[in-house]
């Protein structure tokens, strides 16, 4: 979406049905806003950069490799650094998150194994 340009977020999240489907809602600058439907466990991953994560609706969990999970619920934010080993998880039901991100982050991140 182009700066300039109106998104409804609770219609982005109303249409979104299958988890971990995310939809690029707004390119900022350098990065890019995106809406992932949350539900069951995400798997391991690491990325090059900081991953911002925004709980939209619901709860979930990030699990860091070796570290405390951090709980998120509506209106929580929290940065996963850069090279951090992680995984979302939402297991009480879906829950929906706005993330930012470069446009060539992938969502597997850099493990092998993933599509």
């Amino acid at each position: 979406m182009a700066a300039g340009s109106r998104v409804s977020i609770p219609s982005v999240v109303d249409g979104l049905q299958e988890a971990w489907h995310r939809v690029d809602l707004a390119d900022v600058n350098e990065a890019v806003v995106r809406m992932v439907r949350c539900e069951g466990d995400f798997p391991w991953h690491t990325h090059e950069e900081d991953e911002l994560f925004l709980c939209w609706d619901g709860t979930f969990r990030i699990e860091l490799d070796g570290e405390k999970p951090v709980q998120l619920s509506a209106g929580d934010l929290f940065v996963v650094p850069r090279r951090t080993r992680h995984r979302p998880v939402a297991d009480e039901g879906p829950a929906y998150t706005l993330l930012l991100e470069r446009p060539e982050t992938l969502q597997y991140g850099t493990e092998a194994g993933h599509p």
